[in-house]
């Protein structure tokens, strides 16, 4: 009962917690934080997979990502992405005044579900054209972890960041609040925590045993499914949801990749290409 009742402190606090604590930038990233330390600690004390069990290498290479994600991530994602968003809404006269009458807890299920929809899609279709050479790194992690979520090449953690929220009119306490109950789910599906929830929360998020299953390490087409960051309901909905669960993840014979070859690893075929004309000009200068 973890995930669940994580949900629901969040969601108690942000309808009845410090309006000044809310408003503050700041308390995402504490929030995120400590939503990501309070799960990590569980690992040690209820572990799923011994061959998940965190180590010095995943650590450091997890906190990298996790600060990433909170600085550069989120600044070019804001960027290209929010801002330009928000100078069309304004200047079209966009309006959705209409959301912020609705109750508080239906407000938190459209920014759910808006974020979810479009991650889900994002996510779907770098598994099914080119911009598999972004996500592929994350699925060359070879185990789970709460910060996992974080980890992977930086263009396809702006392209997974991006939304369409900066087009509608929410409260920020909604929006705070959606974010955090995203974090917890997020969090706990990458984590090496042996935590089923009731089936009741896994038919609607996402849990670890649907993520383990989309990492596994059986073949690239075996991960072609449950696409759902937080949300499992809708790979029901479309059609690519599949049971199960796998203890072993990892692409490519389970090739771990360093910071730098995540890093650099959609551009591996024009390297690979440039490495191959180098050696035909080699081999014809010295032939």
């Amino acid at each position: 009962m973890l995930p669940p009742a994580m949900i629901a402190v969040v969601i108690l606090f942000c309808a009845f917690g410090p309006a000044a604590w809310i408003k503050n930038p700041w308390s995402i990233v504490v929030a995120g934080a400590l939503t990501t330390a309070t799960v990590q600690a569980l690992e040690w004390v209820h572990e799923r997979h011994a061959g998940w069990r965190m180590n010095g290498r995943e650590f450091a290479t997890d906190l990298f990502y996790v600060v990433l994600g909170y600085s550069v991530i989120s600044w070019v994602s804001t960027r290209i992405a929010e801002n330009p968003l928000a100078a069309a809404k304004h200047s079209l006269g966009i309006t959705t005044q209409w959301a912020m009458h609705l109750p508080f807890v239906i407000q938190v299920a459209l920014v759910v579900f808006l974020v979810e929809f479009g991650q889900y899609w994002m996510h779907r279709a770098m598994h099914n054209s080119v911009l598999w050479w972004t996500h592929a790194p994350h699925h060359h992690i070879t185990q789970l972890n709460a910060a996992k979520g974080a980890v992977g090449n930086p263009v396809e953690l702006v392209l997974i960041s991006l939304s369409v929220m900066a087009l509608f009119d929410l409260p920020q306490a909604a929006q705070f609040c959606a974010f955090n109950i995203l974090g917890v789910v997020s969090t706990f599906a990458h984590a090496n925590v042996r935590s089923d929830p009731p089936r009741w929360y896994a038919f609607f998020f996402t849990t670890i045993r649907h993520h383990s299953l989309h990492h596994t390490a059986l073949s690239y087409d075996d991960t072609r499914c449950n696409y759902g960051n937080s949300l499992i309901l809708l790979d029901r909905i479309f059609g690519t949801y599949r049971d199960g669960e796998s203890s072993v993840v990892g692409q490519d014979d389970r090739q771990r990749l360093s910071v730098w070859e995540q890093t650099i690893f959609p551009a591996r075929p024009l390297i690979a290409r440039a490495r191959a004309r180098k050696q035909r000009d080699s081999a014809s200068a010295t032939g």
